[in-house]
């Protein structure tokens, strides 16, 4: 018979790729860690790692095993949680990944009202981009992943998500908000001040030096001002937005960032100017399928979405110079 226990083991034992390593991960000792390895190749009746060197490494039965074991837990977990409610438990858990400026900005709240909601329920967070939040999610390290993808595109400008979707094909799909994407020069740039009712066009910063984000943006900036007729010259790339207004402060360049990324930092000596083609990102809160009902789980997907509702601190994605 397989045990959840044992499958908890060979997932720590791929992902770290040893059984020292997978026994501080888990807070077992090596030993243990052998002996229920060997308890689960004696239940299935062959061998599932095989020694490299110092490490080990999945033989065919076991990679078959691990692709399977995360919705195997998933639904374990899925049960414990729904029989806990059903017995009157307030109890459960949630670990959350999410991307720095949704940690940042919806996260706190949307915890805050979990925690005030049902104060059993026990909470954490990690930081991670997609795409390597989804893969948390997918492998059982998390009930709650927060990530954001572009609208695909086609000639004449129609956005196609459906281009981008089938990558969350498997998953539950919470949409949250619409992250509208805003210019930032610095605040002595000839276009700096403009608003609303004179957007800049990407084209207006074809000359300039570009400050890029994370692969994905990075490769959605590229696309964007391939579409406005030019290639950016990218200089700097980070994923740190304080360093971004750091760098288009100090002349060095200019960036299109989301408007969650100016309610986490108080930028100083940078404008903000909004685009004209109304760029955007979509956020959303994913979870395993078996997971969407169990009650701990699901609060925290509703609070998040209210949280997503409610209007932006005032002053945060402002259309003029921000000298703060």
């Amino acid at each position: 018979m397989i045990e959840a226990r044992h499958l908890r083991v060979l997932r720590a034992v791929a992902r770290t790729g040893s059984f020292s390593a997978a026994a501080r991960e888990l807070g077992y000792t090596q030993p243990a860690v052998s002996q229920q390895m060997k308890a689960l190749e004696k239940s299935v009746g062959t061998p599932l790692v095989v020694r490299v060197g110092r490490g080990v490494q999945l033989s065919e039965a076991g990679e078959v095993l691990v692709r399977h074991a995360a919705g195997i837990l998933a639904g374990l977990t899925a049960a414990e949680e729904e029989l806990a409610a059903i017995a009157g438990l307030r109890v459960g858990r949630v670990r959350l990944v999410s991307f720095p400026t949704a940690s940042s900005t919806l996260v706190p709240q949307a915890v805050a009202e979990v925690r005030a909601a049902q104060p059993g329920v026990r909470i954490s967070l990690t930081d991670a981009e997609p795409p390597e939040s989804l893969a948390m999610l997918r492998g059982g390290d998390c009930e709650v992943a927060l990530a954001f993808r572009y609208p695909g595109r086609m000639a004449g400008g129609l956005h196609l998500a459906a281009a981008a979707a089938c990558d969350w094909a498997d998953l539950e799909v919470r949409a949250l908000l619409e992250d509208r994407l805003v210019g930032v020069v610095p605040a002595g740039h000839p276009l700096a001040g403009r608003g609303p009712a004179d957007p800049v066009e990407l084209s207006e910063l074809a000359d300039e030096q570009w400050i890029a984000g994370c692969p994905q943006c990075r490769g959605h900036l590229v696309d964007l001002c391939e579409e406005a007729g030019f290639v950016p010259r990218i200089d700097f790339a980070t994923d740190d937005y304080p360093a971004v207004f750091g760098l288009v402060a100090a002349g060095l360049g200019v960036a299109v960032l989301p408007d969650l990324a100016l309610a986490s930092v108080r930028p100083t000596g940078v404008s903000v100017v909004p685009l004209a083609s109304g760029v955007y990102r979509e956020v959303v809160a994913l979870t395993l399928p078996d997971l969407a009902a169990v009650p701990a789980v699901e609060l925290m997907l509703d609070r998040l979405a209210r949280v997503s509702l409610r209007p932006a601190p005032a002053g945060s994605p402002a259309g003029g110079p921000v000298s703060r």
